[in-house]
């Protein structure tokens, strides 16, 4: 009788769990939102993601934190595709480099997860993404960007200033020391009485620690604008202005001056930024094809 009882006790036990795990799947199933390529991105997901938001003064809300949410989903199933994985270390090092950028302790910032109701997994997987994302575009995307060398010369050549058009054999002048307004006294008492390069150190022989320096040849793209300014308004034999300095008080000296027009500077800010430019683009189109070709369901 007793073992009766007891069987039907359980029996009933049992029963009683189906029934509330039955009772409990379809509130499972309205948690998760969207699910891309397989993954789901749920409700809780979204609010810890506004959450973060909200500490960052994004006010995308739950729309943004959800299309955010998909695209990072996107994201990793790509760099899942190809092979990339990220690492806890790589993630941690992440979460340490944010904490230093806003100048707090990795403590603090977990201190100001926690305050605003967030995950310390909520910013790590963002960070994971991102990660991944990079060396997707490192591997997938960089060998696409192309720069024509034509083009930029093309654009060099039509920016170059009258002043970037020269190259130069220089000598510089310094009087090491501190006291700057003495320093610069006997230096514009030294070009005063310049008269060239040949003669720039017995000169100098007649001045408490001068020296004189072969700086060798620069190009006016090399140099500081404002130096190259001022070198490109004086002749063969001309001194520029005394300038303070680290160690001192200096002056450039022209030994020889010449036409000559040095691309390769300007090229150089021409290239980075194309490439940025044409990264930029090619990783938006990229990613949008990615999203066409996603299977995304929304519940």
């Amino acid at each position: 009788m007793a073992k009766a009882l007891w069987g039907r006790a359980v029996g009933a036990m049992v029963v009683g769990a189906l029934l509330s795990l039955a009772a409990a799947m379809p509130a499972l199933a309205q948690s998760v939102r969207v699910t891309v390529n397989g993954t789901p991105i749920t409700d809780t997901q979204i609010s810890q993601r506004v959450k973060l938001f909200a500490l960052e003064g994004n006010n995308g809300g739950t729309r943004g934190a959800q299309e955010q949410l998909i695209t990072e989903a996107i994201q990793m199933s790509e760099a899942k595709r190809l092979g990339i994985t990220v690492s806890n270390s790589q993630v941690d090092d992440a979460f340490l480099q944010i904490a230093r950028n806003i100048n707090v302790s990795q403590d603090k910032l977990q201190q100001m997860l926690q305050q605003g109701g967030i995950n310390m997994d909520t910013l790590k997987d963002r960070l994971r993404t991102a990660i991944a994302w990079n060396a997707v575009t490192e591997q997938a995307i960089m060998p696409q960007v192309q720069i024509s060398d034509l083009q930029l010369d093309q654009q060099a050549a039509a920016g170059l200033q009258a002043w970037q058009g020269f190259d130069y054999i220089l000598k510089e002048i310094i009087f090491v020391g501190q006291g700057s307004s003495n320093r610069s006294g006997q230096a514009n008492n030294y070009r005063s009485k310049f008269s060239g390069c040949d003669t720039a150190v017995d000169l100098s022989l007649g001045y408490t620690d001068a020296a004189v320096v072969d700086v060798g040849r620069r190009h006016a793209t090399q140099m500081p604008e404002a130096i190259a300014k001022e070198l490109a308004g004086l002749n063969v034999g001309g001194i520029t202005k005394p300038r303070v300095i680290e160690s001192g008080v200096s002056m450039l000296a022209i030994c020889e001056k010449t036409q000559a027009e040095d691309l390769t500077f300007i090229k150089g800010d021409l290239r980075a930024e194309a490439g940025n430019s044409a990264l930029e683009g090619q990783v938006a189109a990229y990613l949008e094809n990615l999203r066409k070709n996603a299977k995304i369901i929304y519940n």
